[in-house]
């Protein structure tokens, strides 16, 4: 799969099937080897003499002056090591500058990667992609593959900009707090094919003497009171033993600190491990940082940091009341107490041996065969909550002896009132592996705070019970469907998936017909779900037709599928003089106009007539005839319904073209000849104008997604951007602000 926004082209990026994106520079010669992750070929650059070896990109890309741009790869070579650099190039594609990462701090023939990040000069019209290493003699080989060229990536929703994330352009990002030194580093590290985010220099902090250590970021975004955020990055520990930790900080308006939550990583090794801290920004919050330390460390040991983030915590169940340091156990176990009893609760180390979120899991420990109970801290509830009904569950592991266990809320009043406890029956808890344990309880009438209590039996001493990802929310139906007349869509909202799982939803007509729902990638059919929670706005339903949903939930791709049925719903039909025109991937673009006459439907057919000599009738050879075609007439009233038809046709999308029922028509997807939009009176002020749409139908598109934000928010603009001025000269409209495409990108 191509890398998301990468200018290179597929060719270029995988090497695959050859290397035509690609061109010797200096003092090499370039092949096509074999071995590589992204498709199996690689670029091989081999050395004609001792001395700096160069490859670069056949094309130049155009590039816009001052603007950030990532360039990164894959590198293998068991002799030297490699960097990676931006050629910038004016519009006549003499050289600038290059703009080089540093050099890999060791040769290693595992596959690694190699990033740089950069701003273009002001002269820069263009740029490359270039490659260097250099070997001690000829004939020496460096292998490169899964090429990127563009703008930064960076994690969706973050805080901090491309630079603190992942240091690709310099170690201004982050200062010695405690201690310490800090600079830039690129050692060898191997990421996953497809794990973007990662790129080559890391920022690494010395102990300057014995004792702590602590390095902070720079950046301090904006962050806002009441909303609970989580910090996390990889953290490299010089040994397993060192106490290296990450910590989340908040602070008021005058920069003083006024909060800072702790993380410590249960290292086992001394590899790369992602660490996180999550806490609530206090009241008088106004900007929040990152920071990373060892504590007792000795002169010379040194910690290496990437990827930092600080961003709105993650949801893990929609709705839940748990916060996610109470839920996910991954800075230690929060608000949980033993209320009775001998067990004890710890979260488990070392890091990655026990969880089913994260890295870690809540550990649940009894020394002997005796009852205890253990209990979480009071969460409140949203208002109105007494009297409903409340789902709970929990994912449990068994990793030593047995339990039985009994599932439970403890309910509280506005007063901290305790109302008592509402629970299952005891069972005993399964094994092997992990599973997921649900209940419903109701909330009492008064309440408007919850906490989970379990109650614990040990059939053996030295018995563990493993707890992570725990969730408490309002129960909802799982399926629910809503009508919008004013946009002719109906909402449909499926709750409590399992993510990972394939999901397939079909759209259901009266006549048993079924239909491929549209998502954000296409049609949804055997898509992977991401989220326990799917909002799908579905714009291609019929209008004044009952229709339901048919949902198909599959654990595997292979496996029998369950399902689920929704009600069924109609968008109201209104005035059969209207009618919709929709763009299937740009809903946003829909509109209603009125209709002066349907077509006058045309099916071509392409025919060949052969006339024989002595016979009466030609030998006639036919195609298959043609879908319909025909010019549609509508009437735009005024300028804003003209300027939205003209929005509506500017894309050159495929189109859904609907009307009532009665009306003799279908709903069909077209596209649009050349229009012509003659005022209905030939005079200057008249406002009514009479468009004729060349209509030919055509198949529904099946590739093209619901576009929309799709997780981009304003914080990932912020991010990229000093000032809204920075944001107009890049973007020729906010329709593009919204989807990303930058002029000249």
């Amino acid at each position: 799969m191509a890398i998301p926004g990468n200018f290179l082209s597929s060719t270029t990026e995988a090497v695959d099937p050859n290397t035509s994106g690609w061109v010797a520079k200096t003092n090499c010669t370039i092949s096509l080897g074999s071995g590589g992750r992204n498709g199996d070929g690689v670029l091989a650059v081999r050395s004609v003499a001792s001395g700096e070896m160069q490859a670069r990109t056949v094309s130049s890309y155009a590039v816009t002056p001052w603007t950030e741009y990532e360039a990164f790869c894959d590198a293998s070579g068991a002799t030297v090591p490699e960097r990676i650099g931006i050629r910038w190039l004016t519009a006549a594609n003499a050289e600038i500058s290059i703009t080089w990462s540093l050099t890999t701090a060791s040769a290693s023939a595992t596959w690694h990667r190699i990033a740089v990040g950069g701003e273009a000069p002001g002269t820069a019209a263009r740029a490359q992609v270039v490659v260097s290493s250099s070997p001690a003699a000829g004939a020496v080989f460096s292998y490169y593959e899964n090429f990127f060229f563009g703008y930064p990536i960076t994690t969706t929703g973050n805080k901090f900009g491309f630079n603190t994330e992942a240091s690709e352009i310099d170690a201004t990002a982050w200062f010695n707090e405690l201690n310490s030194t800090v600079a830039r580093q690129a050692p060898m590290v191997s990421w996953p094919v497809d794990y973007y985010l990662a790129g080559g220099h890391v920022i690494a902090m010395t102990a300057s003497a014995n004792g702590n250590a602590s390095m902070r970021s720079t950046d301090r975004p904006d962050a806002t009171p009441g909303v609970e955020y989580v910090a996390y990055c990889y953290l490299n520990p010089p040994t397993s033993g060192s106490v290296t930790w990450v910590e989340l900080r908040f602070y008021n308006s005058g920069g003083s600190q006024i909060q800072a939550t702790r993380s410590t990583l249960a290292a086992p090794g001394t590899g790369w491990y992602r660490q996180y801290a999550s806490a609530t920004a206090p009241a008088g919050t106004a900007s929040c940082s990152i920071a990373a330390g060892i504590d007792t460390a000795t002169t010379g040991q040194v910690l290496r940091v990437d990827g930092a983030v600080v961003t709105t915590a993650p949801v893990l169940r929609a709705g839940s009341v748990l916060p996610y340091a109470d839920a996910s156990f991954e800075q230690g176990v929060a608000g949980w107490t033993v209320v009775s009893g001998v067990a004890t609760i710890a979260r488990s180390t070392p890091w990655g041996t026990y969880f089913f979120d994260g890295a870690y899991a809540g550990t649940v420990t009894s020394s002997t065969a005796t009852t205890s109970v253990i209990r979480s801290a009071k969460f409140p509830l949203a208002a109105g909550s007494g009297g409903m009904d409340f789902r709970t569950e929990v994912y449990s592991n068994v990793s030593a002896g047995g339990w039985t266990l009994t599932r439970g809320v403890r309910w509280y009043d506005a007063s901290n009132a305790d109302l008592g406890l509402t629970s299952g029956s005891s069972a005993a808890i399964p094994t092997p592996n992990w599973w997921l344990l649900g209940n419903t309880f109701t909330a009492p009438a008064t309440a408007t705070q919850a906490a989970f209590e379990f109650t614990l039996t040990a059939t053996s001493g030295s018995s563990v019970w493993r707890l992570d990802r725990l969730a408490l929310w309002q129960s909802l139906p799982l399926t629910d469907v809503e009508a919008h007349d004013d946009t002719a869509s109906i909402t449909l909202t499926l709750r409590e998936l399992t993510v990972g799982e394939y999901i397939t939803i079909y759209r259901v007509t009266p006549d048993g017909s079924r239909t491929l729902v549209r998502g954000p990638s296409g049609l949804i059919n055997l898509t992977a779900i991401t989220s326990d929670l799917m909002v799908i706005e579905d714009y291609e339903a019929p209008v004044g037709v009952e229709v339901s949903y048919y949902i198909e939930l599959r654990a595997t791709l292979s496996s029998t599928p369950g399902f689920r049925a929704s009600d069924g719903v109609t968008l109201t039909a209104g005035d059969e003089n209207m009618c919709w025109v929709k763009d299937p991937g740009q809903p946003q673009r829909n509109a209603q106009f009125m209709a002066v006459s349907p077509p006058a439907w045309k099916r071509s057919i392409s025919q060949a007539a052969y006339r024989v000599r002595g016979r009466r009738n030609p030998v006639v050879f036919s195609d298959v005839r043609g879908g319909l075609e025909g010019d549609l007439v509508i009437l735009t009233r005024n300028d804003a319904d003209a300027a939205a038809l003209h929005w509506l046709l500017d894309s050159g999308n495929t189109l859904l073209w609907q009307v009532v029922p009665g009306v003799h028509e279908t709903d069909l997807y077209v596209t649009v000849g050349e229009i012509g939009l003659p005022r209905l009176i030939n005079q200057i002020d008249e406002d009514w104008r009479q468009w004729t749409l060349p209509l030919t139908q055509v198949d529904m598109p099946t590739t093209v997604g619901v576009a929309g934000s799709a997780g981009r928010t304003w914080q990932d603009i912020l991010t990229q951007f000093a000032t809204w001025q920075d944001v107009l000269d890049a973007y020729a409209t906010w329709e593009d602000v919204l989807f990303d495409r930058r002029i000249g990108g």
